[in-house]
């Protein structure tokens, strides 16, 4: 294999802010290309600082290390995730940037799309994909809801004035909302604040109190009128079980949980012990957004607006209105991820 490696800057259509004021303007990214012959894999790892991952920092790690992925033989995807898993043991994001452009990769060289790598089909009825709306001033949220018509909204709450906010958002639309306080609340707060969302006819709250609050999950599950879904909570595979006790359902990040690999072996072992399975996005662009939508016809829920948000996009072949139903992702039928990959162009 050749192991090719750049970084990407793609801009918002909105400044993005999520609870505790996190706020970007770009989202930067590293993009990495495995090439074996004609065949082309790519994989798109977006960077965190609340996570402390960098572009440089993974991009110095592959420099490090390119000779040794290069040698590697693929001849099975797993294989390659454990071996850039106890090569990378620590760079979760890096290794889920190799793991997907090995998985496009053997896609491309099997002719096949990765649903069907994995045995499963496209279905029609696969969850739709929502939009969301990042914390602002009550009036802007309002306006980005009415620029953008869309089935599903998800909200960003974690302010003093979330219950004005949604409000407000329900006087303008009839659309399903849910909400994510990305480990924004109090117990307290929260305890207050459900059960007025829920009159709302908001669906389901997305991390609600910090990652390790299980006292307060505890108390929480029990009381709460909506669904409960793990972000933060649940990273790694063995989060999986620990947060059957606490949530109704769990989050799953690829960058986060290091790949599609242990990916698959998250959902298989939530729906095992009956959790609902979302899976959401760190704003990654069309070629990471393509990799989340592989896993449709797994998934309960899905949240792949990256593209939706920016106004550069880094691929073609990914359709958010199939037979003009807006948020429902059109069937990704060429090989690998099913799309192509194009240098940053404007939407």
């Amino acid at each position: 294999m050749q192991l090719e490696y750049w970084e990407q800057k793609l801009p918002f259509e909105y400044p993005f802010t999520i609870s505790n004021g996190r706020t970007k303007t770009h989202q930067h990214s590293l993009m990495v290309r495995l090439s074996l012959g004609n065949w082309n894999g790519f994989g798109e790892a977006p960077a965190i600082v609340y996570y402390n991952v960098t572009v440089e920092g993974m991009m110095e790690q592959l420099e490090k290390n390119r000779k040794v992925i290069e040698k590697f033989a693929l001849i099975d995807p797993e294989r390659f995730w454990h071996f850039l898993h106890h090569l990378f043991p620590n760079d979760p994001f890096l290794v889920c940037a190799l793991d997907m452009a090995g998985w496009d990769l053997w896609g491309q060289m099997k002719k096949q799309p990765l649903h069907e790598l994995w045995g499963t089909k496209w279905e029609a009825q696969s969850p739709i994909c929502d939009y969301t709306l990042g914390i602002d001033p009550i009036e802007k949220m309002v306006q980005k809801m009415q620029d953008h018509p869309w089935p599903i909204y998800k909200v960003k709450v974690g302010t003093d004035y979330d219950i004005e906010m949604i409000t407000a958002l329900r006087q303008h639309t009839d659309k399903p909302l849910r909400v994510d306080a990305n480990a924004g609340w109090t117990t307290e707060e929260a305890l207050i604040k459900i059960p007025a969302l829920a009159k709302l006819g908001v669906e389901l709250v997305e991390q609600p109190l910090a990652k390790d609050n299980w006292d307060g999950m505890e108390q929480l599950k029990k009381q709460s009128s909506l669904p409960l879904f793990a972000d933060e909570s649940c990273v790694f595979e063995k989060d999986v079980a620990v947060c059957a006790n606490y949530f109704h359902g769990i989050n799953i990040k690829l960058t986060k949980c290091s790949g599609l690999t242990p990916a698959l072996r998250m959902i298989k072992e939530a729906k095992g012990i009956g959790l609902k399975v979302m899976m959401g996005s760190m704003n990654e662009s069309v070629i990471g957004s393509a990799a989340i939508a592989q896993f449709l016809p797994q998934l309960d829920y899905v949240d792949m607006d990256g593209p939706l948000l920016m106004t550069e996009l880094n691929g073609v072949g990914l359709d958010y209105s199939f037979e003009n139903n807006n948020g429902v992702i059109a069937p990704l039928t060429r090989p690998g991820l099913g799309v192509q990959y194009r240098p940053p162009f404007a939407k």
